[in-house]
Formats: C-alpha cells, structure tokens, sequence
C-alpha cells in the first residue's frame, strides 16, 4: 500500500505469465520479489502453502497495510462510499448522475469515498470536489495499473483486494451502487452480506437506476421465492431512479437512525497525521445534527 501522492511505477507483466510464481519468489532477489508481489500479491497470498518464513512475512505485509490504511483515513470524517463502474466515461448519462450524487451526498455533510478509480468512481469524487467537500479513494494495484482519479483529496493504494474492502466498508455509514460490473456486485453483496448477517450494522444500502438493476432484483426475488433468502432480506436496499430518494433514504437512516454529530479532529503532530481539509464545513450545522454518535476517535 503506498499513501497519498505517491504512484507506484508502471511494470510490464511479461514475466507474471511465463514463470511460476512460488519459484521465482523463492530465487529472486529483495527487490525483484517485492516488484512481483505489488502486481500478483493476492495469487501469491492464496495460491497455497508457502515456508514458514514467507507466510510469516505476508501476514506482516498484509498487517502494515492495514495500519497505513487506518492512518491515512483516520480523520476523513463520516464516509459513504459510492460503487460503480470504471468503464464509463464522461459522455456517458451515468458520469453525470455519479456528479449529482457525490455533490448530494457533501450537502447532507459526507466524505464521499470510492474505490479512487475512473469512470463512476471518478464522477462521484468530483461531485463531491465540486461541492467543497472531502472526496477520498481506496484504489488497488492490478497488472495494468488503475490509475487514481485526479479529484481525491487523499487515497491509499492497496495490494490486495480483500484490504481495500475492508477500508471502504470500515468508514462508511452507507452505500451507494451505481451501474457497474463484476467488482460493483463483489462489493455490493459483501455489504449486504454483513449488514444481513450483523457483522456490520444495518447500513442503508441503495441502487441508482431501476432499469439497469432490474435483473438483479429479479435475481434476487427469485432467492426470496426459493427461500434462500429471507422474504425480509429484500429490505436491505432500496432501488430507485431518484437521487433526491436516495440522499433522502441516506438520511434518515443513517444521519437520523445513528445520529451522527460533528466533532472536532485532533490528529496528532508527534505521529505526523493530518486532517483531510473541507471547504464546506458548515453541512451538518445547518441540518441541526447535534445529539449521537460521535464520528471521529
């Protein structure tokens, strides 16, 4: 993981796809190894048993991006973090509907968080840019390198994927699904998977676009009617059109059923942290939050 302002170089991948990867591990050098474990670290992780020393040294590796993680989104303040699709550009409606819901989402007093990337990832971020709030991004090293959009205030770049699920669900108070693909729905049913089995309060969770998630809630009804799942699970989120429903469904539950305040962040010198600055600070005053659930350490 390496922190904000700081993009890991671009390396070819030839060598990923000819050589076996636990052998070169085991005859490369310090440099050599820690250059093919940032572009295949999760097939290293779980491609098997390792030595002993080496499993010891992934589970450190895994630990420290973590800690950098905490550090870097400490003090970002009360998160929803918004899904979608990075193969949609700015011609697209979709671009445009990502905007309107990053800036909705400053004017009920978030930090928009999404995976950093571009396309809706983008959209929202530079929403919530536009708005004069704070707009962070948890982006993910790949063999070809997804490069952070420019409208972060801070982001944290992680190895493996499983880390930066973590750091999107641990801040965040809510979510929001755009349309997007396979990585969408990954973190789509991860939520609702933790919401439904209370590993994670009931966050509210919504859909942007009736038409386009309409196999998915069919998808879904058709498990209710198997009865995989509960008739109730179908409650978990709300799909709608309207993102003035959506900011609304946002804030009544999680504002309102957590009632979140404000507090001042005290990030600390001696350990060289630093608050993520926001142009607006006056959201939630005006909207009379002030009894709840602090939302900063």
């Amino acid at each position: 993981m390496v922190e904000e302002g700081f993009r890991p170089q671009t390396r070819g991948t030839g060598i990923a796809h000819v050589v076996d990867v636990r052998a070169t591990c085991e005859a490369a050098d310090a440099g050599t190894l820690t250059d093919l474990l940032s572009e295949r670290a999760d097939r290293v992780l779980l491609e098997g048993p390792h030595s002993r020393r080496k499993e010891l040294w992934l589970v450190l590796r895994t630990v420290r991006d973590f800690l950098t993680g905490f550090r870097s989104l400490h003090f970002v303040g009360p998160c929803v973090t918004v899904f979608g699709s990075a193969r949609y550009d700015e011609s697209h409606p979709y671009y445009a509907l990502g905007r309107e819901v990053g800036r909705g989402l400053v004017d009920l007093g978030f930090t928009v968080m999404t995976g950093g990337g571009p396309g809706l990832m983008e959209a929202a971020n530079r929403g919530a840019r536009e708005a004069g709030g704070r707009s962070v991004g948890c982006n993910i090293e790949l063999p070809s390198e997804q490069v952070p959009n420019p409208y972060l205030d801070r982001r944290v770049t992680c190895r493996y994927f499983f880390v930066r699920k973590v750091l999107l669900f641990k801040y965040s108070y809510g979510f929001i699904g755009l349309p997007g693909g396979l990585g969408t729905l990954d973190e789509l049913f991860e939520a609702l998977t933790l919401i439904q089995t209370g590993k994670i309060a009931s966050f509210p969770v919504v859909l942007i676009g009736t038409e386009y998630w309409r196999p998915l809630r069919d998808l879904l009804q058709h498990f209710a009617s198997a009865r995989t799942i509960a008739a109730e699970d179908l409650d978990l989120l709300l799909v709608t059109d309207r993102v003035d429903a959506a900011l609304d469904h946002i804030r009544r539950y999680a504002v309102e059923r957590f009632g979140l305040v404000p507090r001042a962040l005290r990030p600390s010198r001696l350990l060289g942290e630093r608050a993520v600055a926001q142009v607006r600070r006056d959201s939630w005053a005006q909207r009379g939050f002030t009894q709840g659930r602090d939302y900063a350490a």
